[in-house]
């Protein structure tokens, strides 16, 4: 009964103009309330697999997207996510070589406050997500997307292109799709400073509960061959440079040390400012990770300086899929903190089936999994060959009920 008063609160809802669609929603959702105050428990549960915790997460990008980019319709979004029982945010906060919100130490190096994007502007969009999304009960991890990456054409390149890394022939440039893309070293003292002081401005000022990474937190392993990094291997290795092979097995193992390095100095500095603060990372598969982009996260975990792993598994062949849970280094994981699994809900060109979404999450919950996070959020709904009503019934199937977030500070247990 509740879960068809709740379709039909989105059906009516859906039909009508903004303001409108604002105070029908706010009768319909008091109808719901009432209704499920009045039935006895055992009528609210009725079929519902008891949780104690689990991820339901969601990334908000600025890419393909414009969730961040109006503040009603930033604040409606965070609630219809809540509603849908929905419990964890990634919001993009580093993205285009820009950071999504004033930032004093952008302006610093950069000689931009925030992006400048006009929906960005005289307004504080990680402040706002924080405060609505906190107010109904989402947790809030701010995501650093872009990691060491910029756009080739982007102010922090031009200021800076001494802190650019390039390949063994001196050329720069990485392409992602038709982007251009350059890449700060992450060996450089000085760039490993400005990504440290980014990081750590964002946990001393917004009431986050934690902070997420990804494979952009590595480096391509074409790169690594600026004057600077080949100097400091030579310092290394009594001077002799580095294979000209960017794959040789020592090379790669030398530079993905100097990150893990790097990590762990982050790690720290977000414990000293907020010792409350999870640590999440959101890798590929750690072959993928540890050999494209010298990102190694099964190390990290190992050594007790990531709290939270979310795997992005964005396979639609399901053997495949299930085949990637069932990696050694995943289960190892799993028993030491929580494990969730990235599952892709669609691209802007490319539709995924709510059929697909079911089944990959029933597969990660057979598992014992820790939870699910989708990527992005514009393909829940919004950008699906599916109606956005069929779609938001599917997800109220996956999430009937409300659960808390799987926070390895406050006693979770594999």
């Amino acid at each position: 009964m509740i879960k068809k008063l709740v379709v039909w609160c989105f059906a009516l809802v859906s039909g009508w103009n903004m303001g409108q669609s604002r105070r029908l929603g706010m009768v319909a959702l008091s109808i719901v309330t009432v209704l499920m105050l009045t039935l006895p428990l055992n009528a609210q549960n009725t079929g519902v697999r008891s949780l104690t915790s689990e991820l339901r997460g969601v990334w908000l990008t600025n890419i393909d997207s414009d969730v961040l980019f109006e503040r009603d319709r930033l604040k409606k979004s965070l609630e219809g996510l809540a509603e849908l029982n929905f419990n964890t945010v990634y919001p993009a906060v580093w993205n285009w070589g820009y950071t999504l919100y004033p930032s004093k130490v952008a302006a610093k190096v950069i000689g931009r406050l925030v992006d400048p994007t006009p929906g960005l502007q005289r307004r504080d969009m990680l402040k706002e997500i924080v405060t609505e999304g906190h107010k109904k009960g989402l947790t809030v991890i701010p995501w650093f997307e872009f990691g060491f990456m910029a756009p080739a054409d982007s102010l922090l390149a031009k200021n800076r292109p001494q802190w650019l890394t390039s390949r063994s022939d001196g050329t720069r440039i990485v392409k992602e799709g038709t982007h251009e893309r350059v890449w700060l070293s992450p060996f450089r003292p000085d760039v490993q400073q400005f990504i440290q002081d980014l990081i750590v401005e964002i946990v001393k000022n917004y009431d986050i509960d934690g902070i997420q990474f990804d494979d952009h937190f590595g480096l391509p392993s074409e790169l690594g061959y600026d004057a600077y990094t080949v100097a400091l291997y030579k310092k290394e290795h009594r001077g002799q440079g580095p294979s000209k092979n960017p794959k040789d097995p020592e090379w790669v193992s030398w530079r993905a040390n100097k990150i893990t390095g790097f990590m762990k100095r982050v790690f720290t500095a977000i414990k000293a400012n907020k010792k409350n603060c999870l640590v999440s990372v959101a890798p590929n598969p750690q072959r993928f990770s540890y050999e494209y982009f010298l990102a190694d996260w099964q190390k990290w975990e190992r050594m007790g300086i990531i709290e939270d792993l979310v795997l992005q598994i964005y396979r639609n062949d399901l053997n495949v899929f299930i085949s990637e849970l069932e990696y050694p280094e995943v289960k190892a994981a799993q028993s030491h903190i929580p494990v969730s699994i990235g599952i892709l809900s669609g691209l802007k060109n490319r539709s995924v089936p709510m059929s697909q979404i079911q089944t990959q999450v029933q597969k990660v919950r057979d598992r014992n999994f820790a939870g699910v996070s989708f990527f992005f959020y514009e393909t829940l709904w919004n950008m699906s060959q599916e109606k956005p009503l069929g779609r938001q019934q599917g997800f109220q199937k996956i999430f009937p009920t409300t659960t808390a977030y799987p926070n390895l500070l406050t006693g979770w247990k594999p």
